[in-house]
């Protein structure tokens, strides 16, 4: 695989256009199925963490009042980020807050983002869920943190990321698994992934 970037938000809600902010920023660079890179901070926005969320991620408060202003951080991200393309674990929920952090500071995002757990749905149809903690489990990976906070969540899908390229690769006898194909995997039903492999092979 070529160089990607794996994102994972920690956030004080659902969704920034109900103004839930992101508290937490974790990136991975993945190249060729290794973590060559690592970026991780927390973020000050102003926001209020509920204490559900608090008792979720660990993330509190007091926490935030040390940490830099968000726009600091999203500004250092995007630098980390440049041009490579971009993968989540549920991604239509990381995207949103990425791009709504960004459009704060002035900055814009052109590159597409893959799903990490739409592909797993396609990948790994016989896990007993697609949640990221139940596909470490399932995938036999190693637990590199405490789930839900940011880092920890990026290394793990990395590796899942890494996993599920490497299975796709001896399945269908792929020299590489690059980014826009796990795209078009996670938009194909599970029924026809050998179709979708064969004809972007072909």
């Amino acid at each position: 695989m070529e160089r990607v970037a794996v994102i994972d938000f920690e956030t004080t809600g659902m969704s920034p256009e109900h103004g839930a902010r992101a508290t937490e920023i974790g990136i991975v660079i993945l190249e060729g199925g290794v973590v060559v890179d690592r970026y991780q901070s927390l973020m000050k926005s102003g926001a209020r963490i509920p204490s559900f969320i608090e008792e979720l991620t660990g993330i509190t408060n007091a926490m935030l009042r040390q940490a830099p202003p968000a726009a600091q951080v999203m500004r250092e991200a995007a630098e980390f980020v440049g041009e490579a393309p971009l993968i989540a674990h549920n991604a239509s929920f990381d995207s949103r807050f990425w791009h709504a952090e960004l459009e704060r500071v002035g900055l814009s995002c052109q590159q597409p983002f893959a799903c990490s757990m739409l592909v797993a749905r396609r990948v790994f149809p016989s896990a007993p869920s697609h949640k990221l903690g139940t596909l470490i489990e399932y995938a036999d990976l190693q637990v590199t943190g405490r789930f839900h906070r940011a880092l920890a969540d990026a290394e793990m899908t990395a590796s899942l990321v890494a996993r599920m390229c490497d299975e796709l690769a001896r399945t269908y006898g792929l020299r590489d698994v690059p980014h826009s194909l796990l795209r078009k995997i996670q938009a194909t039903p599970r029924t026809r992934l050998a179709e979708c492999v064969r004809s972007f092979r072909g």
